[in-house]
């Protein structure tokens, strides 16, 4: 069965960090990434690696402050999150897919966590 656990949320002050962690099991992907939503809103593409090459992408608005990483031992992507901005509040979701297409959309991916609370207090 697969399984992607998310954890790592949390509440933080404006200029902040945080680590969240992703733990698949089951079977590796041949990429994964992290998305947010905030109520009422649509998913909203943050950050993907592509597990094999270790390229990484990121949406405009965390470039520079967030930074996505992968640990092939524990099949595990970290989303280390710094200088945190009130509008960074979101659930954010690791997603993964077994090929790429777009990978900035929510329909690419097919297998997603349950979700992990970030908060960012000003």
């Amino acid at each position: 069965q697969v399984q992607l656990v998310e954890s790592g949320g949390g509440l933080v002050q404006a200029g902040g960090s945080l680590r969240l962690s992703c733990a698949a099991s089951g079977r590796t992907f041949y990429i994964m990434g992290w998305f947010r939503q905030a109520p009422g809103k649509e998913r909203e593409f943050v950050a993907a690696i592509v597990w094999s090459r270790g390229n990484t992408y990121y949406a405009d608005s965390v470039k520079g402050r967030f930074t996505i990483s992968r640990e092939d031992a524990k099949n595990t992507v970290y989303l280390h999150m710094n200088s945190l901005k009130p509008e960074d509040t979101d659930v954010y979701y690791c997603a993964a897919d077994s090929s790429i297409r777009t990978l900035r959309l929510e329909d690419d991916y097919d297998y997603w966590g349950q979700g992990t609370q970030v908060t960012v207090s000003s």
